[in-house]
């Protein structure tokens, strides 16, 4: 497929910075994305669309909608709609700097860059608890039919779905634990990355094991670590054909089918949420014919 933003389906850079924007002025908005239009790559430069710009463009977008939000016994899951994201890869921060300074100039007067999140790989795809991440991403032409929407129409084919949080881990209370309770909380073995067979079963992997469900709920994820003073934690980025997945995710994580609530909760908190639909490529470009937005 050379018709979607390929930097999804690479793996995760060096570096990243992640831009949200909201939108300001709605009869400069189609002038902006033209702008943006002209700087992302679908590589280097990923976007995604939220909802309320697409209804701002008298578009729709079918299966967008805005992220849920959920609180129970000690946890919150906020949900915190943007208007625009873009995902900036690479391997040199300076570079993310100055093409972020760019992509900002050219959404303006139209879009306010409202958060920026920088990020980076640590180790060998590590979480900053030192727990490999993502370990069953789906490869090869699996990872192209969980991503990627098909079989839509020009406009929608190539496009993806992507949900994305901020969570903030309190490393203290996890270095707290015992090797035995980290190895619980988390469902695999640090040193190894053994899943545990006999591990609780409010232990994540128990919560998210993707082909537990009916139907499997399989998902691209591209997260990373991110950290701004003392405070740090996990980016979490979850591409999919839809958002269907990731919601039967999410609903199991906090205990909504049988009140058992993910033990990533003891130690860590999402502070953010938001759904975005990427669009797909068209000669190099962001394909915005779904959004009405072809240009001459």
């Amino acid at each position: 497929m050379n018709n979607m933003q390929s930097g999804i389906l690479e793996s995760t850079p060096p570096v990243s910075r992640y831009l949200m924007f909201s939108l300001i002025d709605h009869g400069e908005a189609r002038k902006g994305l033209l702008a943006l239009r002209e700087i992302a790559d679908g590589r280097q430069t990923v976007v995604g669309i939220g909802q309320s710009l697409v209804l701002a463009l008298g578009a729709t977008v079918s299966g967008l909608r805005v992220f849920p939000s959920y609180a129970g016994a000690g946890f919150e899951v906020p949900s915190t709609p943007f208007a625009l994201w873009c995902w900036l890869r690479g391997d040199d921060r300076g570079d993310l700097l100055h093409r972020a300074r760019r992509i900002t100039h050219a959404l303006m007067p139209a879009f306010r860059l409202d958060q920026v999140v920088d990020a980076f790989t640590y180790g060998t795809a590590r979480d900053l608890t030192g727990y490999e991440d993502g370990t069953e991403n789906p490869k090869d032409e699996r990872a192209l039919e969980v991503a990627f929407v098909r079989r839509q129409g020009d406009g929608l084919d190539g496009s993806s779905f992507v949900a994305v949080q901020q969570w903030v881990h309190d490393l203290d209370r996890f270095e707290a634990k015992s090797t035995q309770e980290q190895d619980n909380t988390i469902g695999r073995r640090r040193i190894g990355n053994d899943e545990i067979k006999d591990a609780p079963p409010s232990a994540h992997i128990k919560r998210a094991a993707q082909e537990s469900f009916d139907p499997e709920a399989f998902v691209l994820r591209r997260s990373m670590p991110w950290a701004d003073g003392l405070r740090a934690g996990l980016v979490f980025v979850a591409f999919g054909a839809s958002f269907d997945a990731f919601e039967a995710l999410l609903r199991r994580m906090v205990g909504v089918e049988d009140g058992i609530v993910d033990a990533l909760f003891t130690f860590t908190r999402p502070i953010s949420g938001a759904f975005f639909w990427c669009p797909g490529m068209h000669d190099g470009r962001l394909n915005l014919r779904q959004l009405g937005l072809i240009p001459s």
